[in-house]
Parts: C-alpha cells; structure tokens; sequence
C-alpha cells in the first residue's frame, strides 16, 4: 500500500468494537475509510476472519449508530484486510450516546461548547442565530440603532427606506428574528448590556512589561458596537503614545501601527470571536507589540495559511458579520487580513502577525524600532505632565463644551461625530483625571468647568 494516514484514511491491525467510535467520527466529519490489517505505517499485516468481520462489522452499526457502511475484503501480497468505507451524514451521529468526530488525524469526543457548535452546524444554523427568550425590541438601545442608521446610510449598504422604518422593521430587515425571538445576535450587537445573556462579553486590555508584569488595565463593557469605538479610543489615548511631528503648523499623532489596521484587527475579533466560550477578546500592550487575542475558530479544514491567502467569506457569525458589514464596518468577501497588512505595507509599517493554536487566534502589532527608541526616550526625559497630548476626541469634546457647558453626554455623542456615548464617557474621565476639566452640580442642572494649569 502507498496510502498514509490522514484526515480521510485510519489503520488498525485487528478489530476492536471500540474502533466504531472512529466511524461515527468519520461520518460526522466528511467520511472516511477505515483499514483493519494495516499498521500505523501503512504495512499490510493482514487479519484473521475477514468473512466473520464483514458480516458483523456492518450489522453492529446499522444497530448501534443507524447508518450503513460499505465492508469490502482486500488482498495485497497475499495478505487480507478489511476496508470499511463510511459516507459523511447530514445530521448528527452518535455512537453509545457520545458523538465523536474525525479531526486531522485524531478522532475527538465532542462536549460542551464544541458539541453544541457541532449540533447547531448539523441543523444548519449558527450559534449568534439561536433565539433569545424574553428579550424584546423595547429592551434594546435606541442610541446604538441611531449610530448604526448613520453608519449604514454613509456606506450605502442599505435603502434609506429601510433605515427610516422603527427599530422592529430594523430588526426585521436585518433578518433577527426567527419564530418570534430575537436572535443572539440582536442581543450582542443592540442591547445596552448583553452580559446579561452572554457571559463574558466584553474586552480586557492590559499594559504588561516583559516579565508579563501588569502595570495597568481596562474592561469595555457594553454592546459590540460600542466596545468597537471605545476600546479604539481608551488604546489609542491611554495604551499607545504616539510620537509627534509637525508639518508646517499641523501636528501630526503617529501610532506604532496604521489606525485603521488596528480597528480592522479589533472588528475581526469582535465579529469573528466564539462567544459560546464564555472568555473576554484579551488585548495585551507592551513596549516593542500590541497581541489581541479572540477565541475564534478557523473553518473546519483551514490553517492559518488559508486565512492569509485569498479565502472566501465564512464568518463563524455571520448575522453579526452582516449587521457590521450593513454598517460599513467590515468587508463581506473574507478581506479582513488582507486589509490589515496592506494598510501596513503602505505606511511603512511591519506586517502583523498572526497565530492560530486551536484554542483562537492572535494578531500581534510589533513596533518598529524608530518608535520603540522614541517613546522609551521620551519616558526618560519628559515629566508627566509635559507628556499630556489630547486626541482629536478630547479636542472635539473641549470645544463643544466651551459653547455648551451644561450639555450631557448623550448630546456630545449627538455633536461628535465617530465616538460612541461610552466613549465620550471615558474621555470626560480621561480630562477629569488630567485636571483639565470639572462637573459641578448634579446630571439635570450641572455644567462643567474648565481649570487653569
């Protein structure tokens, strides 16, 4: 035999009941053939009662896993095996009640989070498509519908017709609704607190020195909508100082990677991530690289290769990836790499990289060393005040609130365009903690005050 081993082929030297769990795994998977009287190394040894064997073998599971298979007698230098030929099947498979499916070249009982993706596969469906009891229309936040019309007009993805009905025509166009409910997916993308029906549904960023110290951190709580916009914001204001040049009398903020590659990065996590594993989407920020980590899941079949090569859309939630996508946010065609380390290459920026160890996925942002010896003498030889730079927000945030001192927040996110209302929440903080500004009285008559440094 030349065959060896692999996703498709498994050898055994006799037969043992136990090896039906192999066949459920194949037919679970994309089928396969299973060979009894072959070594690991694809030798032929051959096996004794090949007539007994293929009139049991089939019989078994016909009555233990109700499917048929194919067991044909082989002859190779004089030696007989058995080849069992085992079609993939549409709907799920089990062998003893356990369900088992062929993976590389492993044969892996599924449970918990993985069997639940491989039940709703079967059906299907995905898991962010699953209904949600006792969410309503009502519960969701009007000001994130009022941000995704804004956005979905300015990418032109949808008819203004549809953008001008009420939030449940909304919902309804972006097809969230299935038997009544509302999907998972309205729940993580709309409601003001989707903790509530999935844990572990918001961001974490760290800022670590080399021995895996950590100095500081942040959680972004809120919907994935409003996670997007101010985790960009508290990493490009807190986490990443930017180096500073001028042209002409214009300053320019220069971060150690392409803005528009980290938010790329970001949206990639947040549609991309397997919510079902209950985990956070982890950002790690240290001196030389920025690592975000998602537990994501590749397609079944695909390397990391294929995710850096040219690869069809297959979104792991794909009425996310389409809400963010109506939004303008995101690309439908599985581009998403390919506009992270182009929009690197054009700047002058290292390419990223990017792990995949089955448990989900890195993207790691190295900085050159220009920035590296930049910031580090900066550190060295500024005082901390003299190291405060406003962004474009804080700038923004400042000036309306010259004209209007007694405006709230929701009105800031009225007036500003492309920050979300946590956002601006932070930021009021952020000037608060630099002592550049002060709220005096309560939330319905107070205004806030600028300080004199």
């Amino acid at each position: 035999m030349v065959i060896t081993e692999s996703q498709n082929i498994e050898f055994k030297e006799n037969w043992r009941d136990e090896y039906l769990k192999w066949i459920c795994g194949f037919a679970n998977a994309r089928g396969g053939r299973l060979y009894v009287g072959v070594r690991d190394n694809g030798e032929v040894c051959g096996v004794a009662d090949v007539k007994k064997l293929m009139e049991d073998i089939p019989n078994k599971v016909r009555d233990l896993m109700g499917i048929l298979v194919d067991v044909n007698r082989l002859t190779y230098d004089d030696k007989e095996y058995v080849e069992i030929v085992a079609e993939a099947y549409p709907y799920p498979i089990s062998y003893h009640g356990h369900y088992y499916l062929r993976s590389g070249a492993t044969n892996q009982e599924l449970k918990g989070a993985a069997l639940d993706r491989f039940m709703l596969r079967k059906q299907g469906r995905t898991w962010d498509g699953v209904p949600v009891p006792y969410l309503k229309v009502e519960d969701l936040d009007n000001v994130t519908f009022d941000m995704f019309r804004k956005y979905a007009k300015r990418s032109g993805r949808m008819e203004e017709v549809d953008l001008q009905d009420d939030n449940k025509g909304l919902i309804d166009k972006l097809r969230l609704v299935e038997g009544g409910y509302l999907k998972r997916a309205a729940a993580l993308v709309f409601h003001p607190d989707p903790e509530r029906f999935v844990t572990g549904a918001f961001i974490k960023i760290g800022y670590f020195k080399e021995d895996a110290e950590l100095i500081y951190q942040d959680e972004v709580h809120g919907n994935l909508f409003q996670q997007v916009g101010t985790v960009m914001d508290i990493l490009t204001t807190k986490y990443l100082r930017a180096m500073i040049s001028y042209e002409g009398i214009h300053r320019i903020e220069t971060l150690p990677m392409p803005r528009e590659a980290l938010r790329e990065a970001l949206l990639n996590s947040v549609v991309h991530k397997s919510y079902e594993s209950l985990t956070p989407i982890q950002i790690g920020v240290y001196d030389d690289r920025l690592e975000i980590w998602n537990c994501g899941i590749l397609p079944e079949g695909w390397t990391i290769n294929n995710l850096l090569g040219k690869h069809r859309s297959r979104p792991y939630n794909p009425d996310i990836a389409n809400i963010f996508f109506r939004a303008g946010e995101i690309e439908a065609w599985g581009r998403g790499i390919e506009r992270i380390i182009v929009a690197c290459k054009i700047n002058g920026y290292p390419a990223p990289e990017f792990q995949y160890d089955g448990g989900g996925l890195w993207t790691i942002f190295h900085f050159n060393e220009n920035y590296q010896k930049t910031t580090q003498k900066t550190t060295q030889k500024t005082t901390q005040k003299e190291l405060i730079e406003l962004t474009e927000a804080q700038v923004a945030i400042i000036e309306y609130l010259k004209e209007h001192p007694q405006a709230s927040r929701k009105e800031l996110t009225e007036h500003i365009p492309d920050i979300t209302e946590n956002g601006i929440k932070y930021n009021l903080a952020r000037l608060q903690e630099l002592g550049l500004l002060k709220r005096i009285g309560g939330r319905k008559f107070g205004c806030w005050v600028f300080i004199n440094n």
